[in-house]
């Protein structure tokens, strides 16, 4: 079958490999329709900071069609469409239970393929009429729903957003439909543009903001979290769910004397069954946010592309059914 790995450090391959094996009584085998290029499969490329096993086939953020079930398995049945938990969790160990997370596309194979073999616990029925593509991007909406769960801004307070890319423009959009007045803020000024015309936002710049007392980043960038704590007003929240380089950002006696609360946010818990009804009512903006729908064969292009920041679109789709060389079904 068609397949994405990620070999090493700055080695993604498209490639031709053996299909998944059968489910195992708790597993389910899906036929991959639709998948998310994430900032984190960036930088686990870029850095291998998450590499556990090579080459394992990349990709968190799926969607498909049940093919096979295990014999234990109750709540999917073959043909059925599914949206997709990223996390490798047991639920119940010590580890799980701490936070202390594995993904898809590290732990085992993702779903940067036709086909994969998952377990049971990591999927749940697709809610009906909604398109592949935004199935797709059921785990990074849950990803900013629980950033904006945790920030937990007063009703009707503005909130500061840094950062336009797919988790950014999430965020900025459940905040807006929560009815919060937002300011987003990113050096690529046609993502700006972009998130502000998709939610309702209001562009700006950090060095030119009035004292604010909410905010999330989701650059994960050092000058950008350092220019946050320096500007936000005392008494406030701010809300980290960017991934970046690990390094000393902040003075502890600037939070501790202004009582600032730092917040850090890791994937999401009960969030990922609450997106999927929000779906419908999102998928203008979602719609927005997409910038190109690409065979798994531009993969490994497409991650260049996105690294040198030259797409002026949030979110890279892939069809994981169609070759480079086909149409689309019907076309």
């Amino acid at each position: 079958m068609r397949a994405v790995r990620l070999h090493a450090t700055r080695d993604l391959r498209f490639e031709t490999v053996d299909a998944p094996l059968p489910p195992r009584a708790d597993e389910v085998t899906l036929r991959v329709t639709a998948a998310g290029i994430c900032g984190s499969d960036l930088h686990n490329y870029a850095t291998g900071a998450w590499i556990s096993r090579a080459p394992s086939v990349a990709g968190h953020e799926f969607t498909g069609v049940v093919t096979a079930v295990g014999s234990d398995v109750a709540h999917v049945v073959e043909g059925q469409r599914v949206i997709v938990d990223s996390r490798h969790i047991c639920g119940t160990c010590p580890a799980c239970l701490e936070g202390n997370l594995g993904f898809l596309g590290e732990k085992i194979d993702g779903g940067f393929a036709e086909s994969v073999t998952l377990p049971a616990r990591n999927l749940a029925p697709a809610p009906e009429g909604v398109p592949d593509r935004h199935l797709a991007m059921v785990e990074p909406l849950a990803v900013a729903l629980h950033a904006v769960r945790r920030l937990d801004a007063p009703e009707g307070a503005e909130v500061v957003v840094t950062g336009c890319g797919p988790i950014g423009g999430l965020v900025a959009l459940l905040l807006t439909r929560a009815g919060h007045p937002v300011r987003v803020i990113d050096l690529n000024a046609a993502r700006e543009t972009l998130v502000c015309e998709a939610t309702g936002a209001t562009p700006a710049r950090l060095d030119a903001l009035p004292r604010f007392r909410c905010a999330v980043d989701t650059t994960g960038a050092a000058p950008v979290i350092s220019a946050l704590v320096e500007n936000i007003a005392g008494c406030s929240r701010l809300a980290l769910v960017g991934i970046g380089a690990a390094k000393p950002l902040l003075d502890p006696v600037h939070l501790v004397e202004r009582e600032i609360t730092l917040l850090g946010c890791h994937a999401y818990g009960p969030e990922f069954f609450e997106v999927a009804p929000m779906l419908s009512d999102l998928a203008p903006a979602l719609d927005a946010f997409i910038a190109a729908e690409i065979p798994l064969e531009a993969v490994p292009d497409a991650y260049e592309t996105l690294l040198a920041g030259d797409s002026s679109g949030l979110k890279t789709i892939i069809d994981c059914a169609v070759a480079a060389d086909m149409g689309r079904p019907g076309e």
